[in-house]
């Protein structure tokens, strides 16, 4: 405490890890078919058919896809979501925004 009662200010440094932007990586895995794949991009995240397509593609031919950007809380709800469908998911920081 200083001598007029109050306690001294406090630099607060707040991690900016919770704030800015993350992404929602699928990555690939060799239990679930193309099908299904598909199927879970469409009812997550109200992909039409051919984005479905695409993203599975890119997660079997190149091993990941980011099907998502947006703050963490968000990107941890589809992680959770995506992984109770049996899919592989992380999220990472998006490095480019």
């Amino acid at each position: 405490m200083t001598k007029t009662g109050t306690l001294p200010k406090e630099d607060v440094h707040t991690e900016t890890s919770l704030g800015g932007r993350w992404r929602v990586v699928v990555l690939n895995d060799p239990v679930n078919l193309m099908s299904y794949v598909v199927l879970v991009f469409r009812k997550v995240f109200g992909f039409d058919d051919q984005t479905a397509r695409r993203r599975m593609l890119e997660v079997h031919e190149q091993g990941r896809s980011v099907v998502w950007r947006g703050l963490r809380e968000k990107a941890e709800a589809y992680v959770f979501t995506l992984q109770q469908w049996h899919l592989t998911a992380v999220i990472e920081p998006d490095e480019a925004s």
